[in-house]
């Protein structure tokens, strides 16, 4: 066979360039379809900062009737009593119209163990604010799906910045972990840690008593002191 000559060969080259880069241009080659790619559930994280985090399976479940279910679709927090304008925010309101804040707390329970976990959340006072405080005013009582409840003073509200959580360890709180809020009480004991959060209320009365404070646990519920009164 004979020697092709290089001219041939290079014609043939930028011929066959000219009708690739043709088909390119009018649609003519395989295109990469579009493809609907789905979301895995979120892995939690178990390192923050270099210290090492619990995991969301280290809590034990006490609460007084068993996880409670709640759709975030049909979900309200409401927010009541001496505020000037009372709130009825969905879950989605929550997320989007208040800033999020994040920091690592630690859960001491009664019952001798505890958890140190990543939380996100919106502040409370921030809540309370949208709700305009009225005057008088220096209790937050909190009440749970469940019929739960607990209260905190207003000071010790606005002062640590205390977070209701939507998410712990970068994943969303599972229902058994209190979906869709649960109050992140730090330096206070577990039970003031209410879990499916369904209404804040503001009050003036000091001594009102939730559901473990009426059982003679402290009022105070400051993991500092007894946690009997």
């Amino acid at each position: 066979m004979g020697r092709i000559p290089p001219v041939i060969i290079i014609v043939t080259l930028l011929t066959a360039g000219i009708i690739a880069f043709s088909l390119v241009i009018s649609g003519g080659l395989p295109q990469r379809q579009d493809r609907n790619i789905s979301p895995l559930t979120r892995v939690e994280v178990r390192d923050y900062e270099g210290a090492r985090l619990s995991s969301i399976a280290d809590f034990r479940e006490n609460s007084i009737r068993g996880p409670q279910y709640l759709s975030a679709e049909t979900y309200r927090l409401e927010i009541s009593g001496l505020v000037r304008n009372p709130r009825s925010l969905s879950y989605d309101e929550i997320l989007t119209t208040f800033p999020q804040f994040e920091k690592k707390v630690t859960l001491f329970c009664v019952e001798g163990w505890d958890v140190t976990i990543l939380w996100e959340g919106v502040r409370v006072k921030d809540l309370l604010a949208d709700a305009g405080i009225a005057p008088g005013a220096n209790t937050v009582i909190f009440h749970a799906a469940d019929g739960y409840s607990t209260s905190l003073p207003l000071d010790y509200i606005e002062e640590r910045d205390i977070l209701l959580a939507h998410t712990m360890n970068r994943v969303r709180l599972p229902a058994e972990r209190g979906f869709p809020l649960q109050l992140v009480a730090e330096d206070r004991w577990g039970y003031k840690w209410i879990k499916w959060v369904t209404r804040i209320q503001i009050s003036d009365e000091p001594s009102y008593q939730g559901y473990w404070e009426q059982q003679g646990f402290s009022q105070s519920g400051d993991i500092r002191t007894s946690s009997f009164t």
